[in-house]
């Protein structure tokens, strides 16, 4: 089967299930782009891959967050993994379970956001920025000490997990527990899921808010200084957070807050090894590394995709639309669009056409935006200050899954400045 002669559905089917499109979906992002860049797939779901549509859905409110389960949104999927996914649905919604935010429309999105975003303000981002560099170099010392190791979990995982966990409140010897239970949990989020995948998500994340359940009832009898008990104090005449949407708050600002980040961090280093001529051209020159961060976003997004679903009747770029029919903006595509993007599948830490769409658009703009910079900023400039050299040292091999896109390991071996 050669790319030419494949239908859009088949191409969406290589980039969620072949281990070629897993590894890099662009060539199959350009064939949906130039053929159907609005393409009605089989399953029902719109696909946009232009950056202009991506962001004109994201920013538009009659375009929102729907709770349906049991409905593919690409092809080929497992109906029993259908089946699963449904049945957890239903499950949470019977169980009365606090949806994170990530998941409401407003007005409910609108009061949990308000609630949380003055920590995650450039300003206060900024204040954090000493603290942040002080981890970086320290995480960065141990493995020039080491020579090397994998990356993904010396740096990638230890810095954000550190910083995020100290923001909300989860005390450190418990940090190391959550890298398998949120990789875990965050597979359930991914339109191929299968089955062992949403069963074993379902599990992790009844572990994660049961843990939160117990932080949160501490937090409740002795306050301490981090987001977790500001949640819990908020009284906004008379209206405050249950219990519940604290823990789905916090779950989801923990999860978040650090898997994002650390693929940030192990697919920017990825791009780098890739592409030598930008490594020494960043090495040489210091005060590259915060256009190099936001080009480590747009080529090789840890966030790949974002979905709504319409919530009355719309138009999308002249088509009627139906209530609930669901439109995937194929975020890792508009990154790649050549009308937005000069030469767009050249790695070019030099570039200046603008933020990428990796954080999203609209209401549900990732509210760490500027804590993910700031972080992938410092561990680069860490990382150039006490590296000589940085060279791969294993094979670079991808988790199978594009929601949040990411490696397995980024083994690598380090010399000293």
């Amino acid at each position: 089967m050669t790319l030419a002669s494949i239908t859009p559905d088949e191409a969406l089917a290589q980039i969620f299930f072949s281990d070629e499109g897993i590894d890099d979906p662009t060539p199959y992002y350009h064939q949906l782009r130039n053929d159907a860049p609005v393409h009605h797939s089989g399953t029902g779901a719109i696909f946009l891959s232009r950056f202009d549509d991506c962001r004109e859905v994201l920013r538009d409110n009659r375009f929102g967050k729907s709770n349906r389960g049991g409905e593919s949104m690409i092809p080929s999927s497992d109906p029993e993994a259908l089946a699963v996914r449904q049945r957890q649905m239903d499950a949470a919604i019977a169980n009365k379970q606090a949806a994170s935010m990530l998941f409401l429309n407003p007005p409910h999105h609108t009061r949990q956001r308000s609630l949380v975003s003055r920590a995650f303000t450039p300003r206060r981002v900024e204040q954090l920025r000493g603290s942040i560099r002080t981890l970086a170099e320290d995480v960065v010392d141990a493995f020039v000490a080491d020579g090397g190791g994998d990356l993904l979990d010396r740096i990638g995982f230890t810095l954000p997990v550190a910083v995020i966990g100290t923001m909300v409140g989860v005390p450190e010897p418990d940090w190391p527990m959550f890298r398998s239970l949120i990789s875990a949990s965050a597979a359930g989020i991914e339109p191929g899921a299968t089955v062992d995948d949403l069963l074993a998500s379902e599990e992790a994340g009844k572990e994660v808010r049961a843990y939160f359940d117990d932080l949160v009832a501490t937090r409740r009898a002795e306050p301490a200084d981090d987001l977790l008990s500001d949640m819990l104090a908020v009284d906004d005449d008379g209206d405050r957070l249950s219990d519940g949407e604290v823990v789905a708050v916090a779950t989801l600002l923990f999860a978040a807050g650090f898997e994002t980040t650390t693929n940030l961090i192990g697919n920017g280093m990825g791009a780098l090894l890739r592409n030598p001529e930008e490594m020494e051209k960043l090495w040489a020159d210091r005060s590259l590394v915060t256009s190099a961060v936001d080009e480590m976003l747009r080529w090789d997004s840890p966030v790949q995709l974002d979905v709504r679903s319409a919530m009355e009747p719309a138009d999308l770029l002249g088509e009627p639309v139906d209530v609930d029919q669901r439109v995937v903006t194929l975020l890792g595509a508009a990154n790649r669009d050549p009308s937005h993007f000069r030469d767009p599948d050249r790695f070019d830490i030099t570039r200046d056409d603008g933020p990428p769409m990796s954080f999203a658009s609209g209401i549900h703009y990732c509210l760490g935006a500027n804590l993910a910079r700031a972080e992938g900023q410092e561990v680069f400039g860490a990382l150039i200050d006490r590296c000589a050299s940085i060279e791969l040292d294993g094979p670079l091999v991808r988790r199978p899954r594009m929601t949040l896109r990411g490696f397995e390991a980024v083994p690598v071996s380090v010399t000293a400045r």
